[in-house]
Order: structure tokens, then sequence, then C-alpha cells
């Protein structure tokens, strides 16, 4: 394995994949190719480690070590304990397998990472006499075995814990939006901190914090404990510090972000949330109903938010009202801002009353969602906003 040029796959969610190559070709990545819910590129160990600090919207970037096609269980077993795995591991090194299949030919993902972890294991009793152990809990080496038909990816997994798991979630609400489709949503919203932001249904804060981040430009992976590679027979310590120490592209931020919610639970959560990630200089948070807001100050603002989708249908009558009442809010409240509001609820949407300027598609977990933007002309603005 040379490490001066090598390939890897940054992994997302359906929908984000044109803005991870954007944020892939400001780490100075090259051979940027979109794939599906992936990114491939190339680059050495700085840009490997670059790639972790700094993807908000990747969830795991992954360095392919085999590809091969096979027919069954047995035959990726033998390609697999065919490579040279000393390169990677150790007979100590305590290793875990995750495994994503699509194929017709290969039915029982968990059958598959059985045989690899046997390749691997009888790999180290031929040369050793030992086999190393399998440790699903924060192991050594994480391992990614990709099954598309019959073409099978081998690949280690350089993140660890996915990379939406920034480390500075330390309350939750129910159904939290993953940081890294927050990240994503900011920035196809064209997010630049050069205005105000809202979120006036903020949950636990996540778009509130990811949004500081972005304009600030600090990267998302300062908070975490670890990543995966620093386990690594090859991990270069002084080179990762100095990518870690390095706050060089850092700016300044001029503007506010307010958030605001219903629930006094979520506005707890959300300051907990807001002090383990450092912005309470940038970040004020209210309870208040999105009803009850009144005209706010800022000049062209971005608003952006998660309503409840009401999937459950005793709760859908009372989600067409709420969804009334935020277009109300919106026309009358919000007026010279521009609206970003995610929902996998169409009818509740059309509720709104307001003429989307873009809809776009996102999955939101397993479901589908519409991105919509509405854009507010400007009416008074001379009362407060909270």
């Amino acid at each position: 394995m040379h490490w001066d040029n090598f390939q890897m796959v940054a992994k997302t969610f359906k929908g984000l994949e044109s803005i991870l190559a954007q944020e892939l070709t400001a780490i100075g990545a090259t051979d940027i190719r979109p794939e599906r819910r992936a990114v491939s590129f190339k680059g050495d160990l700085a840009t490997l480690y670059r790639a972790n600090m700094w993807l908000r919207t990747a969830s795991r970037v992954l360095v392919p070590i085999a590809s091969f096609t096979a027919n069954d269980a047995d035959e990726v077993y033998r390609k697999a304990k065919s490579l040279d795995w000393r390169q990677f591991m150790s007979v100590d090194t305590g290793f875990a397998i995750d495994t994503t299949v699509y194929s017709e030919t290969f039915r029982h993902s968990k059958y598959v990472a059985y045989r690899v972890k046997d390749a691997i294991a009888d790999y180290w009793t031929e040369r050793e006499g030992r086999r190393p152990n399998v440790k699903l809990t924060n192991p050594d080496l994480q391992l990614n075995v990709h099954i598309a038909e019959r073409q099978v990816t081998i690949s280690l997994d350089s993140s660890g814990e996915s990379l939406h798991k920034r480390g500075y979630r330390v309350a939750t609400t129910e159904a939290p939006i993953n940081e890294a489709l927050a990240a994503g949503m900011l920035l196809m919203a064209g997010w630049d901190g050069q205005s105000d932001f809202y979120d006036p249904m903020c949950g636990s804060g996540t778009f509130l914090i990811e949004a500081a981040l972005i304009a600030q430009n600090i990267a998302p992976g300062v908070f975490r404990q670890g990543f995966g590679f620093e386990k690594w027979n090859n991990f270069d310590a002084d080179l990762f510090e100095e990518i870690y120490n390095d706050d060089s592209l850092e700016r300044p931020f001029t503007h506010h972000i307010y958030g605001s919610d219903a629930s006094f639970y979520a506005i707890r959560a959300a300051e907990q949330n807001v002090k383990a990630a450092g912005q309470q200089r940038f970040i004020s948070l209210h309870q208040i109903r999105i009803q009850e807001i009144s005209n706010i100050q800022s000049q062209s603002p971005l608003v952006m938010f998660n309503p409840p989708y009401g999937e459950r249908l005793a709760q859908n009558k009372d989600v067409l009202q709420l969804y009334r009442e935020i277009g109300t809010a919106l026309k009358h409240s919000f007026t010279g801002a521009t609206a970003w509001i995610l929902s996998s609820n169409e009818d509740a949407l059309k509720c709104i009353g307001l003429k989307p300027s873009k809809r776009l598609r996102l999955l939101n977990g397993e479901l589908d969602c519409h991105f919509n933007c509405y854009e507010l002309f400007a009416g008074k603005r001379n009362a407060q906003y909270l």
C-alpha cells in the first residue's frame, strides 16, 4: 500500500454528494468523483486526516485495500485471506467488520462478515500460530466490506465512530436531526455567516451549532475524542497534531444566531449542547412558540427548521394546523428572510400557503423529504424578534 497518493471514499447522505465534492475540493483532494451516497477521491495521509477533521457532510472516510468479484462467500474468504494483512495490522490488533450488501447473490451480510473474519483469523494462525481477537467496541482496526451484486470492496475505516457524532451533543430531544445532514442543508442553502440565522423550532440546537461552526469555519472534528486512523500502524502523530491545531482558516462572525422552541426541555438540551460546543457568545435561546414570535429585526436573515412531520395518522390533523400557523408566522413575522423547511409531509407543506422558490429532495433517516425554500419579501421591520 502506497500512502503518498491513494484512493479514498467519503460516505454521505443521498442528495449531499455535490456538497461533499465541494468540501473535498476545499481540503485539496484530487480525482474527486461523486457516486451513490459517496464521493471517491485521492490524496495522501494529510488529506485523510483533513477529510476526517473538516468534512461536515461525510459520515465516514474509507480507504479501499482490495476490490474483486466473487460468486459466493467462500470465494470472498479465499480472496480476503490472500491479502497481505501485515501491512495493516498485527496478530495483537483487535478488529471489527462492518458489512453493507446490495446483492441478489449475497443475501446475508452477517455471513459475509463472518467469512472475512475467518479469513483474517486463518491468515494469522498460519503465520503466528494464534489469531487476533474480534473487538466489537472501540476496535483497533475497523474494516468495511461493501458488496454491490458480485463486486466486493474491503476497506479500512479511518473514522471509527461516524463523523456526524461531532462530540458536542451532550443532551438530546426526540428525533434530533443528524449533524452531517444539518450541515449539508446549511451549505445547500448557501449559509456562510454573512447574515443572522434563525431556527424557530430548534429542538436540541443542531442547526444552530452547525451554523455557528460554518460561520466561523471551525473544523467539525475538533470536539471529537478520536478517530480510527489514530490506532493504525502508520499513524503520523506529528502530522495529525499539526492539522488538528491549525486554526488559520477560522474567521470572525459578526452576526448572531437565534434559536427558539415551544418546549422547555428542548431549550435546556440546546443550552447544554451550545455550551459544550463553546458557542454561547453567538447563539441566543428562548422558549417561545413560533406562532408567538413577533417581527424579527434582522436584515435578510436565513431561517431554517425541521418541524414535526406527523407520520402517525392520529397526529395528522394537528400537524396540518401547525403548518398553517407556520405559514402565518413566516408571512407576518419573518418578512425579508429566506426560509428553508425540511419535511416528509407534502400535504402539510401545502398548508403553509407559500410557493417555494426552490424544491430539493433529501433523505432524513429513511424518510424521503422535501427541502423547500421560501423567499419572504420584506415588509416593515421595526419590532423585536424575541
